[in-house]
């Protein structure tokens, strides 16, 4: 059932995007890169970094940071950070965040609110664009794009919904998750599902 899940996931972003197939690869464990806002945020180290390619075309890398470099489920704060490699749409955007969430299995009536507010917050993205999550002590959830405010949603669910298309053992990307959260050790490993 898992991989059914994965596999219908795995298409609905290649529609999304316009492509065939999903890579995944992990680029590797940093070792202690810092991230400080000179803002009143924590100053947090990094557990890893991944790329996602569909086919030949590189769509992002993220990276996840934490307060000590290592991750820990439900342990706060925490920075996801997403740099495109593509050019995409806010709605697209969006909408692979609703299609990500479905094919986990976790539907609750406030997602469609939540989609609805990310398509107010989000901007289009273009190559080089950040968008980052940070989520504070209290759950609280904070989008910037290239370093700007761009809002917050407070419900602690959300945060916890929106890292986990990337944290949750429940992800359809489990290649990505496990060099995001530290789980590949060899920089130059090939995650290609």
């Amino acid at each position: 059932m898992k991989a059914l899940r994965y596999a219908v996931s795995t298409l609905t972003l290649l529609f999304a995007l316009g492509a065939n197939s999903v890579i995944a690869e992990g680029v590797g464990v940093a070792s202690a890169s810092v991230v400080d806002d000179a803002s009143s945020a924590p100053t947090l180290a990094k557990v890893g970094e991944a790329k996602l390619s569909v086919m030949f075309w590189d769509v992002y890398e993220s990276s996840l940071y934490t307060a000590d470099g290592n991750y820990q489920a439900g342990v706060r704060p925490l920075r996801l950070e997403i740099r495109y490699l593509r050019d995409i749409a806010a709605k697209d955007l969006v909408k692979q965040t609703g299609k990500e969430w479905r094919a986990q299995g976790i539907e609750f009536t406030d997602h469609d609110e939540w989609l609805n507010e990310l398509l107010t917050l989000w901007p289009d993205v273009s190559e080089g664009d950040v968008i980052a999550l940070a989520i504070d002590a209290s759950g609280r959830a904070t989008f910037e794009f290239n370093g700007a405010p761009l809002g917050s949603i407070e419900d602690p669910r959300f945060g916890e919904d929106f890292a986990g298309i990337w944290l949750s053992p429940n992800t359809t990307r489990p290649e990505l998750r496990a060099a995001l959260i530290g789980g590949n050790q060899n920089d130059n490993a090939d995650t290609r599902s």
